[in-house]
């Protein structure tokens, strides 16, 4: 092997190794928060209702964001727009962690903003530098982010119960991993080659654009409505089990349980959706795990409690990663993806930063987990509507 071939290789295995820290930011300083929300809660003084701004601020600034990170590639690079945005998700973390309520929402806030970058501009690095093995980079990335997710639910009411850090080092402790993934994405600013004139194309793709593409608008509510259920899932979950006569600690193992059975999902799905040209036999299947699985729950029977995560779980890694891969699949460009990505998070995220809270508010009004069960399922037809139409093989750019 030449010594241009080692460099090269190196150069990849670095770029492997960045995009699996960052993947892994992404998620971990979210699912943190849940599990000690109470040790938060009473350490600040705060109500109830400003505690749950903690796990809402984010959505919303996904929401917020999203469209607005492809724009600042372009100026910047992917690279170093990345490297950017880690830097600020650091800083985020240690504001957050400081022991103050203000803090506490400004730092979440720029978490929030931190992440949304990633979120977007990650699938289109993908597309941009391996546009041969999407499938198996897509793979790395969700398992990198769901893995580090449920970690974070692990581990944080142990740090914040078992030492003396308290709650602060049990959301603070992510600032060293977003350091790390810092200083791993430093090759990457050194050796860009690609500056946003090249990033860009010929036909520049825009957000307006996009919207007149009913494809998009499939894309986009698919990312909505998956996000919707897995956002209210980790939300009501484990109190819907608690209502059916499960404790609350065999019910925080099943949440557990649920969001460690997407791993297998997220990374066997880009690779076999990568391989085809319709997507929508995959479509049908995440669509029975999740029937199957609601309606499982709906039967109040937790003596299957068990099945019933797990195919939950399934469901909702084959329906995301499935998402992520149609940001580069449904596009012919890094950039154009990069687009796709940022219209559908945006309007995605916005519609899944209501479901907790929509959820929440029919089970005060009827006493009763049955109607929001009954609008999981039909959420989830809605999602298999618009993903039949997302799965067929075409592109956003040729429907406009």
């Amino acid at each position: 092997m030449s010594t241009e071939q080692e460099q090269n290789k190196s150069k990849i295995i670095l770029l492997v190794i960045g995009i699996i820290f960052i993947s892994s930011t992404l998620r971990s300083p979210l699912t943190s928060v849940g599990p000690i929300i109470s040790h938060i809660r009473e350490g600040l003084a705060i109500s109830n209702v400003l505690a749950g701004f903690v796990t809402t601020i984010p959505l919303i600034a996904f929401a917020i964001i999203s469209p607005f990170a492809p724009k600042i590639s372009r100026r910047l690079g992917i690279e170093l727009t990345l490297f950017f945005s880690i830097i600020l998700l650091t800083v985020g973390i240690i504001i957050r962690s400081l022991g103050n309520a203000p803090l506490l929402l400004i730092g979440t806030a720029l978490i929030g903003i931190a992440i949304s970058f990633g979120n977007v501009l990650l699938p289109s690095l993908i597309k941009l530098k391996f546009p041969l093995q999407v499938g198996l980079l897509t793979a790395i990335f969700t398992v990198s982010m769901n893995l580090s997710a449920g970690i974070g639910a692990g581990i944080s009411y142990p740090i914040a119960e078992g030492t003396k850090f308290g709650w602060q080092g049990a959301l603070g402790c992510w600032a060293i991993l977003a350091l790390v993934a810092i200083f791993v994405w430093v090759p990457q600013i050194n050796n860009r080659k690609l500056n946003a004139e090249t990033q860009n194309t010929t036909v520049e793709s825009n957000s307006k654009s996009l919207l007149s593409s009913p494809l998009t608008w499939s894309i986009t509510l698919c990312m909505g409505f998956q996000s919707l259920i897995f956002y209210t899932t980790a939300a009501w979950i484990p109190e819907i089990l608690q209502s059916q006569g499960m404790s609350a600690d065999q019910s925080g193992w099943m949440l557990s349980l649920m969001q460690l059975s997407q791993l297998p999902m997220t990374f066997l799905i880009p690779i076999i959706a990568g391989r085809m040209k319709d997507q929508r036999p995959l479509i049908v299947l995440y669509t029975v795990l999740y029937l199957i699985g609601f309606i499982g729950i709906l039967a109040s029977s937790t003596t299957f409690a068990i099945i019933w995560m797990v195919l939950l779980g399934l469901a909702g890694g084959a329906s995301f990663s499935l998402v992520m891969m149609f940001f580069s699949l449904r596009t012919r460009t890094p950039m154009e993806a990069a687009e796709l990505s940022g219209t559908a998070q945006s309007i995605g995220y916005l519609l899944a930063a209501l479901g907790p809270v929509f959820f929440g508010y029919l089970h005060d009004a009827t006493s009763s987990w049955f109607i929001p069960l009954i609008l999981f399922i039909v959420t989830v037809i809605l999602l298999f509507l618009s993903g039949m139409h997302a799965g067929r093989d075409r592109f956003v750019s040729a429907e406009h």
